[in-house]
């Protein structure tokens, strides 16, 4: 079951990653081009928050399942560190940033300044998540495959 979670969680970072860029990119094109927020938009804002929740609860039944938050004292240890601090708590800080993110953008009214809020919010979600994706050039321990199963 852990092994079908984890490569579960594999597989949707890149739908969390490919909605949150789509979303990012819509974003940038809308405050730029000072176009009208659209259902369209809306909707991948929505996809977005689903998807990096899902990866939420996937992500927790991981912590917990494979134990790593009783690696917590083992700080000195990159690959302890990395699991049970490091990638935890930036994903759930990239989580929360889609979040209200998302929240802000519905509440205004002014197309330009939904693009603004959206695009800051999202885009400082996406630098956190790349910056702490297992990435299969990272080191040993940390890495994980390009796509589950390889």
């Amino acid at each position: 079951m852990i092994t079908g979670i984890t490569h579960l969680h594999n597989l949707l970072r890149w739908v969390a990653l490919l909605t949150l860029v789509v979303s990012v990119v819509m974003a940038f094109n809308g405050m730029m081009r000072k176009t009208d927020y659209t259902k369209t938009e809306n909707k991948w804002s929505l996809f977005t928050l689903i998807a990096f929740h899902l990866q939420l609860v996937l992500g927790l039944a991981l912590y917990f399942a494979k134990g790593w938050y009783s690696q917590l004292g083992e700080m000195s240890n990159a690959v302890y560190r990395f699991w049970s601090l490091e990638h935890l708590v930036a994903m759930i800080l990239a989580i929360t940033l889609v979040t209200v993110g998302r929240i802000r953008t519905k509440k205004i009214s002014l197309p330009a300044k939904k693009h603004r809020t959206q695009f800051v919010f999202y885009l400082i979600a996406l630098i956190i998540v790349i910056s702490n994706v297992p990435w299969p050039f990272r080191e040993a321990g940390i890495a994980r495959p390009w796509f589950p199963g390889m």
